[in-house]
């Protein structure tokens, strides 16, 4: 943990994952959460958003919260400047190595079901056929021909498996093509291959270096396994209750569920 600045806030920077964590099960963020953030804001810490989520899906939401700073998104490739509606980085995913590494996968598993992030402000979630979406308030655009996944620049692919479950499939495709590809597990249904290196941690390292922060200065909250590495570059990480048992294993911490204002309740720890 950082020294306690005058203000009395033991961390500088609060991190935060979307859904599962900052976001309740509706989508919407508490007023008790709102208060809380707000709070550690005036004392002088700074929130960021991390989140597997790209800028498309995940502006509403910032302009909701009234969000006017960075964020990292697309689960490192992407961080954005809330304020001023301005990609600042963008990382994408080779698609010929891409490619290869599905190949790889699908040699050990069979054929995999295919959905894929375009890059950009505007960057389109393609869905490849017999591909489970969420249905929701997220656009996605069907696609019959998978030769369109592959069209434009990507910041990452996703994968489902007609019956392999979503840990089975990220271990089978860490296996398989770890050596070319990152591969993360972002939520249920949400496995995802993404340039090789890339994760939470070295989004949020970039961003963090531009506000004049450290990883000892940053308190992290999560709730999958995506999240581990932000949690290995924090100086503490914070498990919501609803979390996934590998992202558990290595928290400092498990707070209440993302229903039951699980960061509030460690924010007003820290204020009080």
């Amino acid at each position: 943990m950082s020294e306690a600045d005058p203000a009395g806030i033991p961390y500088r920077l609060i991190a935060t994952d979307l859904d599962g964590t900052l976001l309740r099960p509706d989508g919407t963020v508490s007023h008790r959460t709102r208060e809380a953030l707000a709070a550690v804001t005036t004392a002088g810490a700074a929130h960021i958003v991390v989140t597997g989520r790209a800028v498309p899906w995940t502006r509403h939401v910032l302009d909701d919260l009234g969000y006017r700073g960075l964020a990292v998104c697309g689960q490192g490739a992407q961080v954005y400047h809330a304020g001023e509606h301005r990609l600042l980085t963008s990382l994408t995913l080779d698609r010929q190595i891409a490619g290869l590494a599905l190949a790889k996968i699908e040699a050990e598993v069979g054929p995999l079901l295919l959905a894929a992030s375009r890059d950009g402000l505007d960057g389109e979630v393609l869905v490849g056929p017999g591909y489970r979406a969420h249905e929701g308030p997220l656009p996605y655009q069907p696609i019959h021909d998978p030769a369109d996944l592959w069209s434009a620049p990507l910041n990452k692919v996703y994968i489902q498996h007609p019956t392999l479950g979503d840990d089975e499939l990220a271990e089978a495709a860490e296996q398989a093509a770890g050596g070319l590809v990152g591969v993360t597990m972002a939520g249920e249904g949400i496995v995802e291959i993404l340039p090789l290196g890339l994760n939470k941690a070295t989004g949020l390292s970039l961003a963090a270096r531009r506000l004049g922060v450290k990883g000892a200065d940053t308190i992290a909250f999560g709730d999958m396994p995506n999240d581990i590495p932000m949690f290995a570059w924090a100086a503490h990480g914070v498990a919501m209750a609803n979390a996934h048992a590998d992202l558990k294993a290595v928290a400092d911490e498990v707070t209440l569920s993302n229903e039951e204002d699980g960061i509030a309740v460690v924010l007003e720890r820290l204020l009080a």
